[in-house]
């Protein structure tokens, strides 16, 4: 189900995008399958609904959803894409990290406690 982190510092459209793209990457979500219109997820989420609007639009430009006028949003066949942009995000995420000054060994503690955690 979409979740946001009201603690993540990350623009809640972006989270929004990640979360449908973690969705699909984990076969939560399959393709053709419809997810909520703005409106009902801004409710659900407490959200506006403009900006799940403007998630919808970038994962919509991204292929990663189409809509169909008077009928919604869906999951498009992605063959992968969503699984590529969570991992472009985690590799920017890893760049900054480095460029910060972090060591490779400390993000690679960082993966396998998280991994854990699962």
């Amino acid at each position: 189900m979409i979740s946001i982190d009201p603690t993540d510092k990350s623009p809640i459209f972006e989270q929004i995008c990640k979360s449908v793209c973690r969705d699909i990457a984990a076969g939560v979500l399959r393709e053709n399958d419809r997810l909520p219109s703005a409106r009902e997820l801004a409710k659900l989420l407490q959200l506006n609904p403009n900006t799940v609007a403007k998630a919808y639009s970038i994962l919509e430009r991204d292929g990663i959803i189409y809509s169909m006028q008077g009928k919604g949003c869906f999951v498009a066949r992605h063959e992968g894409k969503a699984y590529e942009k969570l991992t472009e995000n985690f590799r920017s995420a890893v760049r900054e990290a480095l460029d910060a000054g972090a060591s490779a060994d400390e993000l690679i503690e960082i993966i396998r406690e998280m991994s854990r955690d699962n």
